[in-house]
């Protein structure tokens, strides 16, 4: 009778070797196979030819992620993370999106450094691209970051020249000088200027950057950033505009080295939505001035309907708006409404980067197209290099 139970035992467990090679036995039943192995040789032999061929049917590799997935955990974790030190709101879009692009970098090979990029913007109603590569990016978004970085008394990243140098376009020439061999030549750069040292330079302006931020508080979000050819933001806005600008020449990387990356988390693209429709009324205004829009600002009589433009952006982060169209505090509602716009949130971003021209954009239109017109050309307006 023992003789019997113990051959139904050799059975049944045989029966198991399968599985156990598999590792899809319960924890029970796998202990009592182990077991059982130490004691019988026919079977510890079956068992080791079933883990070998198991082995070649499933072979080690690393798991195959998304390549989205860093970027939008990442970006999920910033959005609700409590830091130590309090980041102001004006200042947490940027603090996410460098550290997005940052973690893009790390993924990057060290030849896609040199991948060709190609920036865009428009001038004059213009389609403008210049070439350069993700190291030149990199090198133009610290020469930008720069200008708000030295108001708060960091050093500044252009040295190298001896003259005064203002603006996006002069300063972002000038340091890609500086990361150029003595004799221009791209493909010699310095040493010291090496794709880790270029991110690391950027990552620890960035960094100090977002720190002062952090430590003065409210204290410091009105100091008057100066950013060339008269314009002058407070820092609040400023460091909006770095974030935003962050992001899209993060896209122009990824696209460079076909990279997925999705847009900022929703709550941090509203604010750089709503910052920039809120600019809209004045750039417009300041087009027609220049005489860039057609028609020319009418003289409104005291009393005369002025028109306003409904302007929808669709998507998690976007929202509606009426825009007042002939004066940039005028009254703007359905009443005095002459045309309405709907644009998707990320092609709203893109046309006020210069990645795509009025032409391009895929919208909705009803009423004035003159109107409508004029607006998008002031959304694209709004890019430079």
């Amino acid at each position: 009778m023992s003789g019997s139970t113990e051959t139904d035992e050799h059975s049944r467990l045989r029966k198991l070797l399968g599985a156990w090679a598999l590792h899809s036995c319960s924890p029970q039943e796998a202990e009592r196979i182990d077991e059982h192995l130490r004691e019988c040789e026919q079977c510890a032999a079956e068992a080791l030819r079933l883990r070998a061929a198991a082995e070649l049917l499933h072979a080690r590799t690393e798991p195959e992620l998304p390549p989205t997935l860093r970027a939008q955990v990442l970006g999920a974790c910033l959005g609700a993370r409590a830091p130590d030190v309090a980041v102001p709101d004006y200042a947490q879009p940027y603090d996410s999106e460098t550290a997005r692009l940052d973690g893009l970098l790390a993924d990057l090979a060290e030849d896609e450094w040199s991948a060709p990029v190609t920036l865009a913007w428009f001038e004059d109603q213009e389609s403008v691209t210049r070439d350069t590569s993700v190291r030149g990016v990199l090198g133009h978004l610290m020469a930008v970051d720069g200008m708000v970085s030295t108001t708060l008394g960091l050093p500044d990243p252009v040295t190298r020249t001896g003259k005064q140098v203002t603006g996006p376009r002069q300063r972002t020439e000038a340091l890609w000088q500086q990361m150029l061999s003595p004799d221009g030549a791209a493909e010699a750069p310095e040493e010291e200027d090496g794709p880790e040292s270029v991110r690391d330079a950027w990552r620890e302006q960035a960094y100090e950057l977002i720190r002062l931020c952090a430590f003065g508080g409210g204290g410091v979000a009105d100091i008057a950033v100066p950013y060339g050819d008269g314009v002058v933001l407070p820092l609040r806005l400023a460091l909006l505009d770095r974030a935003f600008e962050t992001w899209i020449h993060a896209t122009d990387i990824a696209e460079a080295v076909d990279y997925p990356y999705p847009p900022p988390v929703p709550e941090h693209l509203r604010s750089l939505i709503s910052v920039a429709v809120e600019m809209l009324p004045s750039i417009l205004a300041a087009r027609r001035q220049a005489g860039l829009a057609s028609p020319p600002l009418p003289v409104l009589e005291p009393g005369a309907a002025e028109r306003s433009l409904r302007l929808e952006i669709e998507g998690e982060s976007g929202g509606a708006w009426y825009l007042p169209l002939d004066t940039p505090g005028g009254r703007a509602g359905p009443d005095n409404c002459v045309s309405h716009l709907v644009l998707p949130e990320v092609d709203f971003c893109r046309l006020a980067a210069g990645r795509l021209s009025p032409l391009q954009v895929a919208a909705g239109q009803q009423g004035d197209r003159t109107a409508i017109v004029e607006l998008l050309h002031a959304v694209s307006s709004m890019s430079r290099l």
